[in-house]
């Protein structure tokens, strides 16, 4: 609208030339603007202005009512707020002209206005879920920015059902629309950008796609993921230059890390120009020093699965070895390579070299690969003799190395198990996986224990001297943030809103802080994750009233003693009692019936009575007057009794 009056001011002087000057101005902002929410104004203003257009002769007059016309019915078709406003200045406008022709034009309309306000009040459930003032900054993965994708993405999915049931063309304007708001908003978010092009592609416009593509790569030049995207829609359509051109961009600006990108190249090169310019490539790319062992996988798989030739895919690899030994995933790429040749000559070969090569801290992966192979296709001697050596090797890597070599039967059951079939059940998987585990930390919480009983006694007070003086000698877990308690603030419920007690200073600070260094640290773990208790302490003198007033249940089994329930306002009707207190056993049934509704009667009486005189002097003490005394009293007693205050009812 700030368009609007400026370019109203600059021709406000310039006559008819002028007025027809911003007559063009409203058209081109209601093309862009016209289908937004809160367009309504704009349209109002145009119609307004139309109307103040003076003419001279009754065809321009006639002129200046079929355009009001036309704009009426694309403004009454637009789900904006301002919709029932316009079409009852439409009505108006058709009537004053002509009742007669106002019927056939209204009722006409009229069908397409309801619609358009019943998407409106559908469209303004999503579009208050978006926060308008939100600046477009980089991704943050914070809450509110994700509730706000969720917000445009239901928005667009919306805008796409079509639910006003137009035609294609003003619905896929609406949707365009949509899209280029979103992006005020998710500027710097990919996949906006990759929804947006798709959804043009999808719809037949592929120029519109490629546009946005342009558009998305600059304004998020490091996402390869998006140019990645664009030459697979170039591709798509058969432009084979541009999409090389964004590979080859691809490769150039990322010099240093850019083994992807090759493969990619090459495979693209394969599908456009052939197996042999991907060779071509290949050849070029090997040479290069931040070329990695992908490349050499990539290129020997594609050429073993399209040529059908074994030796060359094999040579690759042989040449890739040598420069990759130390790499545990291209061993493993070459024996997997190896393995759908049969070759299991080979395969024992190459493990038996990589092993002796890689250092132990990164031959955990072949050692279980090699063990699985043998598994498979080896016999049980050498099954056997794998498994050993491997428990061996990898003994050097842990600090328990005679646990390491044990057998158990966790290592059974990693033998005899096939992809997701185990000869256990999962209880007793889980079983043998936490002994495992166990086992490995024995040593570890035998020490710990030790350390624990070696400075006391069987007293609480030697206990807590012994673990004070041999905390230092435990090992302390890098692993696990501890607190420093030595600065925690002693909790004051006074700073909290409710009953207000008095906060007492413990001085067990240290003694606590030395008994946190002691605890495993899983235990460790599981106390730093607690949640903080927030929240107003109970009183204490409302805690023991309730418990006072309250009628514990009674059996009646003879010989058992039954205390009498202390409260202010009991009386001792339960029949009669011997003078150790033990209730005399009842001659017959209907005496016995008789005493549990005499019972029943009494815990209702005790119930309806609360002490009103003890709840007094709760309120005295904390300080309250005689009229909050009463009240709280009145409050509380429908508390204690077990009704229903008339203040909670209502």
């Amino acid at each position: 609208r700030c368009y609007i009056n400026f370019i109203k001011k600059v021709n406000s002087k310039r006559g008819s030339e002028g007025l027809e000057e911003t007559k063009k101005a409203f058209d081109f902002m209601l093309n862009y603007v016209g289908n937004d929410v809160a367009s309504g104004p704009v349209w109002m203003e145009y119609i307004a202005f139309l109307k103040s257009m003076p003419v001279m002769t009754p065809q321009e007059e006639s002129h200046r009512m079929t355009t009001i016309r036309k704009v009426y019915q694309k403004a009454i078709l637009v789900p904006t707020s301002h919709v029932e406003q316009l079409w009852k200045d439409y009505d108006n406008f058709e009537n004053s002209v002509s009742r007669t022709l106002a019927k056939g034009l209204l009722s006409e309309y009229q069908p397409k206005f309801n619609s358009a306000k019943a998407v409106y009040r559908e469209r303004k459930k999503y579009i208050d879920d978006i926060d308008w003032g939100m600046l477009a900054t980089p991704s943050t993965g914070s809450y509110k920015e994700e509730q706000q994708c969720l917000a445009w993405k239901r928005l667009l999915t919306f805008e796409k059902g079509n639910p006003q049931r137009i035609d294609v063309t003003a619905a896929n304007r609406r949707i365009t629309f949509t899209y280029e708001q979103c992006l005020m908003y998710l500027y710097h978010h990919p996949d906006v950008w990759y929804d947006y092009a798709t959804w043009h592609a999808k719809n037949g416009s592929t120029d519109s796609a490629i546009k946005i593509f342009q558009r998305a790569v600059k304004a998020l030049p490091g996402s390869e993921v998006l140019k990645y995207a664009f030459a697979e829609l170039e591709e798509s359509v058969g432009a084979i230059q541009p999409a090389k051109t964004i590979y080859e961009s691809l490769i150039a600006e990322n010099a240093s890390m850019s083994s992807l990108a090759h493969i990619q190249f090459i495979r693209f090169l394969r599908r456009t120009e052939g197996i042999e310019a991907a060779r071509k490539y290949f050849l070029e790319v090997r040479k290069l020093p931040s070329c990695t062992y992908h490349v050499y996988v990539a290129y020997a798989t594609m050429s073993f699965c399209l040529d059908k030739d074994a030796k060359v895919a094999q040579n690759v690899f042989e040449v890739g070895l040598k420069r990759f030994m130390q790499e545990p995933g291209y061993v493993l790429e070459y024996a997997d390579f190896l393995c759908r040749l049969n070759d299991d000559r080979n395969v024992r070969a190459l493990f038996e070299r990589a092993l002796s090569l890689l250092p132990p801290e990164e031959s955990v992966e072949v050692w279980k690969r090699f063990a699985q192979f043998e598994q498979i296709y080896g016999d049980l001697s050498s099954m056997l003799k794998v498994e050993q050596r491997r428990k061996e090797a990898l003994s050097r890597t842990s600090e328990d190395a005679v646990s390491s070599l044990e057998n158990t039967l966790y290592d059974v059951v990693s033998r005899y198990n096939y992809m997701d079939l185990w000869p256990c059940s999962s209880k007793e998987l889980d079983y043998l996986s936490r002994q495992e585990w166990l086992a490995k930390n024995m040593s570890k919480k035998a020490d710990r224990s030790v350390m624990l009983t070696s400075g006391g006694g069987s007293t609480s007070d030697k206990g807590t001297v012994g673990v004070g003086a041999n905390a230092k000698l435990l090992p302390q877990s890098t692993k696990v943030v501890r607190p420093e308690t030595s600065r925690m603030v002693i909790y004051d419920p006074r700073q909290m809103k409710g009953p207000v007690i008095s906060a007492t200073s413990s001085g067990y600070t240290k003694e606590v802080d030395e008994i946190f260094k002691m605890l495993s640290p899983p235990l460790m773990s599981f106390i730093t994750n607690l949640p903080a208790i927030e929240g107003p302490s109970p009183d204490i003198d409302i805690v023991l009233s309730v418990l006072l007033q309250s009628t514990l249940p009674t059996g009646h089994d003879v010989g058992k003693p039954s205390a009498p329930v202390p409260g202010p306002a009991t009386t001792d009707i339960s029949g009669p009692r011997n003078q150790n207190g033990s209730v005399r056993r009842p001659p017959k049934r209907k005496a016995v019936e008789r005493q549990e509704e005499e019972d029943a009667a009494t815990a209702a009486q005790s119930r309806a009575m609360p002490d009103i005189f003890r709840l007094r002097q709760i309120q005295r003490s904390r300080g309250g007057g005689p009229a909050q005394s009463g009240s709280a009293a009145m409050s509380s007693g429908s508390m204690f009794s077990g009704e229903q205050s008339a203040n909670s009812s209502s």
